[in-house]
């Protein structure tokens, strides 16, 4: 291979790798760029036709004035044409807009703006919640039931849910105003996010929110994974042993949903949280817990065999 390195220096890689039947793709991998192709090239020569820098600067000055300037280079190509003036080519235009930045659309316009990533931070219960809307197959194809749920990130407890037969701003209004009763929320002292659902984008929504004294929060448009919490809670419910496929009634699935959440509550170790319960979290008594563990493996350990 070193042979092979050394005569690609005056023939090229080609050459010298068939010469000694050499994979170019190995000699590549072993020596990414050989000594003469790391040679720089000369610089180009400018065409002896191309436009001085003076006539570029006129075509400049001409596409930006006030009469072209909302239009594009082929229409200024024909109007002045038209008029019996030709200044240069529909793609030396490009190009000397392209060389100035100015390569898009010219057109003053609305554009939609840059949406910043939401951070979801949260050091206590209560004080940040995301929620969602999920489906739950009814009885016979096409037929569905809808589950409501609001979930504390930083405990993962459910604090409310609620299954019903359709998606509308006003139960989920009623959900997030019972949820924040029962938590005893104060003015200033939660924020939560969601997707940009209908109802989650709804002004009944936003306005009972601001009169709670709740910031809202939405993911950005069209990712899906700016509420990941509320998406892992779904699949944590929905792939449990026993789930079932289709709930016969809406009365079924009311029962169904009680005992899964308060399994995934009370029972389920999170391994978000060091595989302790939400409730133990939300609650306050995850230092106790953790405590109690640490003194179990302490005896375990320090017993003698």
């Amino acid at each position: 291979m070193e042979a092979t390195r050394e005569l690609s220096e005056t023939v090229g890689t080609a050459k010298a790798c068939a010469a000694f039947a050499v994979s170019r793709s190995s000699f590549y991998r072993r020596y990414p760029v050989s000594p003469r192709d790391s040679v720089p090239a000369k610089e180009r020569a400018r065409p002896a036709r191309s436009l001085s820098d003076r006539e570029q600067a006129r075509v400049l000055e001409v596409l930006n004035c006030e009469r072209f300037m909302n239009l594009p280079p082929r229409q200024v190509y024909a109007g002045l044409l038209d008029e019996g003036t030709y200044l240069c080519s529909i793609r030396t235009m490009y190009r000397i807009l392209e060389a100035n930045g100015e390569v898009r659309e010219r057109r003053d316009q609305l554009r939609h703006p840059a949406y910043q990533r939401p951070e979801l931070v949260a050091t206590g219960p209560n004080q940040v919640w995301s929620w969602d809307i999920t489906k739950l197959l009814g009885p016979v194809k096409w037929t569905y039931f809808y589950l409501y749920v609001i979930l504390d990130i930083f405990s993962r407890y459910v604090v409310s849910y609620m299954v019903a037969r359709r998606e509308g701003r006003e139960l989920a209004s009623r959900l997030i105003e019972e949820a924040c009763i029962k938590q005893g929320i104060q003015p200033g002292q939660l924020t939560v996010h969601a997707d940009r659902g209908p109802p989650m984008v709804s002004k009944t929504v936003a306005m009972l929110l601001a009169d709670l004294g709740v910031t809202k929060s939405h993911s950005r448009p069209h990712v899906s994974n700016d509420n990941p919490y509320s998406e892992a809670q779904f699949k944590t419910i929905k792939y449990r042993p026993g789930f079932p496929e289709r709930f016969g009634s809406i009365q079924d699935s009311r029962a169904a949903c009680h005992e899964l959440f308060r399994w995934y509550n009370h029972e389920h170790y999170h391994t978000g949280i060091a595989l302790l319960t939400p409730a133990t979290v939300h609650h306050g008594l995850a230092n106790a817990s953790c405590e109690h563990r640490d003194r179990v493996l302490a005896t375990r350990l320090c017993r003698p065999p």
